[in-house]
Parts: structure tokens; sequence; C-alpha cells
């Protein structure tokens, strides 16, 4: 599933590019997880004036309303100057004078929404939980803190949660708690101030070599222009189960959380 770095990747890959086109045409093909919301028609004529990220959420912001994007499970963006004629998966076109930008989404838990503004009711609904962005100056560390302080729940999952900090999926999450040395099972509010610092600069880390590596891609996930991303070939413990540690060679260890697996090293990262 595309986490937040995929999808700061992504919007890296295609916001300067394609700010300053005018809609030409919009394609929707077979329904996604949420409707567009307007008339595709309606937006012809709109100009694209940037592309921002919240969590993993891409906002196109238009000279009138915007239009919040998410992968879902399985998705990607393409944009070029022209595109093949689209394929079953190609579920959104959007044509501009700088280019075409292309939705594929084998298992159409991606969207493509429109809103009249971040404060439309549908927008505060998707973006309103949303916890701190890691790789923002806001990130605080004492904020982090006091909001794992809240949760009773493994800091594993406080993670994936996002209410707390945003867009630390699986695979980073189990990466993060690797290089802090917090065992993923440690109830969040038992993590004292010293080793929530250690993680908080764990997840900014992590989050930040993931972006400047394009990436991870298991399944799906490429990039704007089709490149796979290579994070996964730097994981310390994450699909490694079974594998030495690569810091003290201690067999790598797999439990399930919440439906997900982890991974972690026992001797390394202490409960």
């Amino acid at each position: 599933m595309p986490e937040l770095p995929e999808v700061e990747v992504t919007r890296r890959g295609f916001a300067d590019r394609i700010a300053g086109g005018v809609v030409t045409a919009l394609r929707v093909g077979k329904p996604l997880r949420w409707a567009l919301e307007v008339d595709p028609d309606s937006l012809v004529g709109r100009t694209v004036v940037s592309v921002r990220r919240r969590g993993k959420y891409l906002l196109i912001d238009l000279d009138a309303g915007l239009l919040l994007v998410h992968l879902g499970m399985s998705g990607s963006l393409r944009f070029a100057p022209a595109l093949p004629e689209p394929g079953p998966h190609d579920h959104f076109d959007m044509t501009t004078t700088r280019g075409t930008l292309r939705l594929n989404d084998p298992r159409r838990f991606g969207a493509v929404i429109h809103v009249e503004s971040e404060e439309a009711p549908l927008a505060r609904k998707l973006l309103g939980g949303l916890g701190m962005e890691p790789l923002d100056d806001a990130f605080d560390v004492e904020r982090f803190h006091e909001g794992l302080r809240r949760r009773r729940a493994p800091i594993k999952q406080v993670l994936l949660a996002g209410d707390v900090v945003v867009g630390v999926g699986n695979i980073y999450a189990s990466e993060a708690l690797f290089l802090a040395g917090i065992r993923p099972t440690v109830p969040a509010a038992r993590i004292s101030r010293p080793r929530a610092v250690r993680l908080h600069a764990a997840v900014r880390e992590v989050l930040a070599r993931a972006v400047e590596a394009g990436g991870s891609t298991l399944r799906d996930f490429s990039h704007i222009d089709g490149q796979a991303g290579h994070f996964q070939l730097q994981a310390m413990v994450y699909g490694r189960a079974g594998e030495p540690c690569r810091q003290c060679g201690a067999p790598i260890r797999l439990l399930r959380q919440g439906q997900r697996s982890t991974y972690f090293c026992a001797n390394c990262q202490k409960p």
C-alpha cells in the first residue's frame, strides 16, 4: 500500500510539471472507493495551481476548488505529455495543457474527489483527524510524546493509527522502531521522554531516507514515470523474518499485530 514516502515521491514527480496547466478534458472510468462528486465536464477550463500532500492524500489545488487524490491499496499515478489509450485498470485521466495525469488502480480502493475547499464537510471528514506531519518542522517532539502518553495500545499500532503522527505505514513503523531500539509491543503510554525523543528522530530519518530512495515497491507501486522504489532493499528488519539482524546477528522475528506483519529484533529492541 502506498504510504507517505511513496505519495511524496509521486507528488515531487509531477507537481512542478502540471502547475499552470489548464484542464482540457477529464475521463472517469470504473467507480473508485469514493465518487468524484461533480460532473467531470465542470472541471474543464480550470487551472492547476499547485500540488500538496497531507498524510497519504495528494491535494491538487485548482483555481476553484481542489482534488483529493488517494492511491488506495494498489494505485499509482502517471504524468506525461501524452499517454497511450487507457487500459482496464486506468480509472481516471485529467488532461491538461501541460500533460495528462492518470490514476491506475487494479483494486480500485483509491479515489479522486472534488471539494470546494479543505473546509468542506467531506474534506474535513477525510483530513481532519490526521496527526502531525513527520517531515515538517512542526513535528514537535513534546506533542509527540504527549500523544503517546494518552494511548495504551502497543506503540506499533499507535504509529499506524495516524492520529498522533501521520503517514508512518507498516514498513516504516517497523524500521523506525528498530532504529529507536523500541520493541513494537511496548504500550505507547509507557514510553519515556528519552525514548520518545529517539523515536521521533527515527521516524523522521526513516521517512526521509525512504523518500530519497524513491519509496518502497513491494507489489504495485511505481513512480510517476513508472520506475520502482528501492527503500525495501535497505530494510533492517521489514520482510527479513528468520534472517540475521544486520546489527547483532540474532534472527529477525515476525509477529502479527492488528492483522499486520511486524518485524523486529528481540536483542536490539528493548521492551
